[in-house]
């Protein structure tokens, strides 16, 4: 029998295959955005128009092609797993592994395998607390809280939010921008590049309103909501032959192509090919592969992925790096490039798209993402509904959106685990020493506060999970700093992630 956290999950999952994220047509029109935007003022880095054209006057054929890779929803093995049956075995042009965003919502995380994938250099980012459309403050700014407290996530690094459902208002998007966010991506490029009056936007700034979903969304478009320096970033669909009637947004591979009563893998991969060199052979905007990764788990109960599909996905992914400048990323990295356009040849210089990984000690033990040093040194925190583990100590009760950060759960004659404080990032900080490894300006951070606490309160890390504050203490203990490869240099890979360490709800308390 299932536990009872896997049968609630199975059913929050099931429930939203095949309407989580779909579009059946366009979602916006040129008359209906009624966008303006004067160039001359609006400029990079902190404003951007809405154009198809690659940002910075760059020539397409100079413009890297980027494919963003995204997760919605809890994170478990199973689901990093099905991830890294398509990223795990690739690299980029420059040799990095690719990165990817998991947009990350609260219920059913284990919010150690968060700490794993965030120090493996993906981005994590918001996706409200219960995975709720339309979501409140406490729903989005209680998920930024607990991430940051449960799995070591610096406020400066939670920059992006997707809503669930793909369902948000313009209360929505003033919202994210109260709360100091850089980004939305819930907002559809649901016309063609080859069409005159195509959405399918480089990433943009709120300075002069949405161009997208301007159909969709009440109050959105014709200049609003005026959000200077919040960017959105669409995602852009891929297209059957029907073209601008035949749209696939998330999960492609769901649906049936053409207009066709089933699926086909054939016809999946042929119109995923031709959307790609649509963009690929005019502007270059991006295309994105916008998953649900439960759907391709294949060590889930109840989810029997086809083995075709799979290997399409895969088949998609190989071709598409076989052609000239075509780069794997995640979110971050792409709005990094758009604020700091660089041709191709040249995109190995942005430091964000460099092989960086935290060099320690492996035999070092420390509970710090990184599963050679953190081994026994987890919380196993057994909540009936979603148990998980972390580095961070267990909360007395279960986070909420009214109280995502509890007190902390210390045993009788034990000292309570230290969240990651602003001075310190996560890798090089020991959460039960209450101590950083760094001691150099090499490694050095400092986190950012953000307006989510009560009445606007500005947060940031540290503490034990009271209202207290923690302060990182420097080590003696010998370090190297984040660098890229070198000799002795440990390298994280994604795939020993899922494997190495847990077994999410499906292991056993260490």
């Amino acid at each position: 029998m299932l536990p009872f956290a896997l049968l609630a999950l199975f059913s929050i999952f099931s429930g939203v295959l095949g309407q989580d994220g779909s579009i059946s047509g366009p979602t916006s029109s040129s008359a209906a955005a009624g966008y303006s935007c004067d160039a001359t003022k609006c400029k990079l880095p902190s404003c951007h128009c809405a154009s198809t054209d690659p940002p910075g006057g760059l020539d397409p054929k100079e413009v890297p092609m980027f494919v963003v890779f995204t997760a919605d929803d809890a994170v478990q093995s199973y689901t990093i797993n099905a991830i890294n049956q398509f990223l795990g075995h690739r690299k980029n042009p420059n040799g990095c592994q690719p990165k990817m965003t998991y947009y990350t919502s609260l219920n059913y995380t284990n919010y150690t395998l968060v700490t794993d994938w965030y120090v493996a250099g993906n981005e994590i980012a918001d996706h409200t607390m219960t995975h709720v459309g339309s979501p409140s403050s406490g729903e989005i700014n209680g998920n930024l809280i607990a991430l940051n407290a449960l799995a070591g996530i610096p406020m400066s690094s939670l920059k992006g939010f997707r809503a669930p459902y793909l369902q948000y208002t313009k209360e929505t998007l003033e919202l994210l921008a109260a709360a100091e966010f850089l980004y939305d991506s819930s907002a559809a490029a649901s016309i063609p590049v080859t069409d005159p009056d195509t959405d399918a936007f480089w990433p943009y700034t709120l300075d002069n309103g949405m161009a997208n979903n301007c159909l969709a969304v009440n109050g959105t478009c014709k200049g609003e909501p005026k959000l200077p320096g919040f960017w959105e970033v669409p995602m852009y669909a891929f297209f059957d032959q029907r073209g601008v009637a035949g749209p696939h947004l998330m999960d492609p591979w769901l649906d049936a192509a053409n207009g066709a009563a089933t699926v086909n893998d054939t016809a999946t991969l042929q119109y995923m090919q031709s959307t790609f060199n649509d963009h690929y052979n005019n502007k270059r905007q991006p295309i994105g592969l916008y998953t649900h990764p439960i759907h391709l788990a294949t060590n889930y109960p109840g989810v029997t992925p086809l083995t075709s599909t799979i290997n399409m996905i895969n088949q998609f992914l190989d071709w598409a790096q076989t052609q000239q400048d075509v780069w794997i990323v995640s979110t971050e990295q792409l709005l990094s490039w758009v604020q700091n356009p660089v041709p191709a040849s040249q995109l190995n210089s942005l430091k964000d798209f460099q092989c960086s990984t935290p060099q320690i000690d492996p035999s070092t033990p420390i509970c710090n993402g990184i599963p050679q040093n953190e081994a026994g040194l987890l919380s196993h925190c057994p909540f009936p509904d979603f148990p998980f583990f972390t580095c961070y100590g267990c909360p007395e009760i279960a986070p909420t959106v009214d109280d995502p950060n509890p007190a902390q759960q210390v045993a009788d004659g034990q000292q309570p685990r230290y969240r990651v404080p602003a001075n310190c990032s996560t890798p090089f900080w020991d959460p039960i020493k209450g101590d950083c490894l760094c001691t150099s300006s090499q490694c050095a951070f400092q986190d950012t506060t953000k307006p989510i606490g009560p009445n606007g309160a500005n947060l940031t890390g540290g503490g034990t999970g009271t209202t207290s504050n923690s302060q990182a203490s420097q080590s003696s203990n010998p370090y190297v700093p984040f660098n890229g490869p070198s000799s002795g240099a440990l390298t994280i890979k994604p795939a020993t992630i899922a494997m190495a360490l847990f077994g999410g709800l499906l292991g056993v308390a260490a």
